[in-house]
């Protein structure tokens, strides 16, 4: 890739501007919830670290199935900024379970911000200034939810309800413009 733009345009359109990953993300957030409310806090932070650990390869396998490529150019320079992005945000995750220690509904809070934070790395690897609001939406809800003294249940419905419209509205932009270009 010798441009920055068509680096992106890489990105966009090999996963799909990233909606099918914040669609399985949001999924794994909802499905947290769901077991912080069946279960426990606890188990539902172990599902929402083991369905995050899920999210790449059951993307990629959706994005392929629906005619996509579900990987971009091996010679793409912002893989490496998205893999950069991956391990930061593995490195903020025991701050995050730390929290848990004190309150569980502190994980999900921490992990909002965390994962909010990620996504604005997200504007520069799409291209997309859209992602900005993406993330700033994860981390006003990871502090809107802390001062309201949400419990798990909320806090997790709240980071997938958002990754979902969120996810929607990609896929939303990512289909017109294929549509447009067709």
């Amino acid at each position: 890739m010798d441009n920055l733009h068509k680096a992106q345009e890489d990105m966009r359109n090999s996963y799909g501007y990233g909606s099918i990953g914040a669609l399985v993300s949001g999924t794994v957030w909802i499905t947290a919830g769901l077991v912080v409310d069946f279960y426990s806090p606890q188990k539902g932070i172990w599902a929402l670290l083991i369905g995050g650990v899920l999210i790449f390869p059951v993307s990629s396998l959706i994005e392929r199935l629906i005619g996509l490529k579900g990987a971009h150019d091996k010679n793409n320079p912002l893989g490496k900024l998205g893999m950069e992005g991956t391990i930061w945000m593995i490195m903020c995750i025991p701050l995050a379970y730390g929290l848990s220690l004190i309150k569980s509904e502190w994980f999900f809070q921490g992990m909002l911000m965390i994962i909010g934070g990620r996504y604005l790395t997200f504007a520069s690897i799409f291209g997309m200034r859209f992602y900005w609001v993406f993330g700033a939406a994860l981390g006003l809800s990871a502090y809107v939810l802390f001062k309201l003294q949400a419990r798990d249940f909320t806090s997790a419905l709240t980071g997938g309800l958002i990754e979902i419209v969120f996810g929607i509205v990609l896929y939303a932009l990512f289909r017109s413009h294929v549509k447009n270009n067709s």
